[in-house]
């Protein structure tokens, strides 16, 4: 256990966590104490490091659970000895790039700029099948789905989730190429992400299939200006105290205790938003049976739920019987390995992306990222309100919030973003 004192204290919480930095300078041990503490070193947490450096503070420390920076971004070597590569755990795609000279999505500058290899067809059980009119049918039956929400709003109607309302509008999906397709537009489509006219990027999307991994975009950037006495690895934050005197942390493996206990206005919004699970399923073949593309819009018939816990063994004779309808003309093997990350039972993250429920509104995405006693600062994709979900609302949270925290550490007017207090009663979207 080690005590961390921290005066003039602000503490800026990440809703993404992390760990380890590669070619650090060498700076020595944190110290004892600091002026801004960073819990959580993924996207959020090393942009928000890097724009306090920007702004002349240096006297800050990450502290993350992991022993390397990226957060969610993890990678690993996966395969059998000798025939290993390295594959994405979590995020994979830059979702958004750029539409010509427009503005930059700014995980795409920083893939660009740490020269990180990406690339950018349609198949359903029967093999190769191209449905894009069936994608493009979902594309406007979502943009009619998102008119009749705007509707409902004015007429004081309660909200609903998508698929009841594509079940009001007699357009549920009936085949599983349909399915597909919707659920792409669910996946895909939540925010603004994909349009340049609203504040977004691009409708293109580049895989990371760098075999540094995706993360090394934060670990590169974070060795630009990071020192090793500003980084404090493979502890997690058991105890936070605040008050007008300072705030004091106790490092331990275990959840983060407040005191005072957080708002109640605050308590409400985090347990409002929901952690989805994204599991993928990696499996290593003796031999390549399959097309030479990279990645696939796959439409199946309904297929079993990757739960908490799991058999391998009756997972792996699912996905194989999947793969051999898909390919019917040809012999498939058994693989000779595999591994499906369990996001869930991770204690750091409990789940893959945030996401909002059906009843969550606005209110709580204001106090998600409302500030606590002006000196509890939270930054991370869950309170990006426009990119939730999504590694740009994770770089944008952490850089906004760190230049308000710059403004009060150089002692400028320190104004703390608002919160809306407890919602009594609400519509969907005031």
């Amino acid at each position: 256990m080690r005590l961390v004192n921290f005066s003039r204290d602000i503490v800026l919480l990440g809703f993404v966590v992390s760990a380890l930095a590669q070619n650090i300078t060498n700076a020595g041990a944190p110290p004892n104490s600091t002026k801004v503490l960073i819990l959580g070193g993924g996207m959020a947490g090393v942009i928000a490091a890097r724009t306090l450096h920007e702004q002349g503070i240096d006297d800050f420390i990450i502290v993350d659970g992991k022993v390397e920076l990226g957060g969610r971004m993890i990678n690993k070597p996966f395969g059998i000895t000798g025939r290993q590569a390295v594959v994405e755990m979590g995020p994979n795609w830059i979702q958004g790039t750029q539409d010509g000279n427009g503005t930059a999505n700014p995980v795409w500058v920083l893939a660009q700029k740490w020269n990180l290899s990406t690339v950018y067809t349609f198949f359903d059980y029967n093999g190769p099948n191209n449905y894009s009119e069936t994608f493009n049918q979902a594309v406007d039956k979502f943009d009619l789905a998102t008119s009749i929400a705007g509707e409902r709003l004015r007429n004081n109607q309660v909200d609903m989730d998508l698929r009841s309302a594509y079940n009001l509008m007699g357009a549920s999906p009936q085949t599983p190429q349909e399915e597909a397709c919707d659920y792409y537009q669910i996946d895909f489509n939540n925010n603004f992400t994909y349009v340049p006219e609203s504040g977004g990027f691009a409708d293109v999307n580049r895989m990371c299939i760098d075999q540094r991994g995706f993360a090394y975009i934060v670990q590169a950037e974070a060795a630009e200006f990071l020192k090793s006495n500003q980084l404090l690895l493979n502890q997690t934050v058991k105890y936070i105290q605040y008050s007008d005197n300072g705030v004091v942390g106790v490092l331990q493996n275990d959840d983060v205790v407040f005191e005072p206990e957080l708002p109640i206005w605050k308590r409400e919004a985090i347990s409002s938003m929901e952690m989805g699970i994204y599991s993928k399923i990696f499996l290593q073949f003796n031999e390549t049976f399959w097309f030479s593309t990279q990645t696939k819009n796959e439409a199946n018939t309904p297929f079993g739920r990757v739960s908490i816990t799991y058999d391998t063994s009756e997972l792996q004779d699912e996905v194989m019987g999947v793969l051999r309808a898909m390919y019917p003309n040809t012999t498939i093997p058994d693989p000779i390995d595999i591994h499906i990350p369990t996001w869930g039972n991770n204690e750091l993250y409990r789940g893959s992306y945030s996401n909002w429920g059906a009843s969550f509104i606005p209110a709580h995405s204001d106090n998600l990222r409302a500030t606590v006693d002006g000196r509890l600062w939270f930054a991370g994709e869950a309170t990006s309100l426009k990119y939730f979900g999504f590694l740009q609302g994770a770089y944008f949270e952490g850089q906004e919030v760190a230049n308000q925290i710059a403004a009060c550490v150089k002692g400028a007017q320190c104004t703390s973003i608002p919160n809306d207090g407890v919602h009594i009663f609400s519509f969907p979207y005031d």
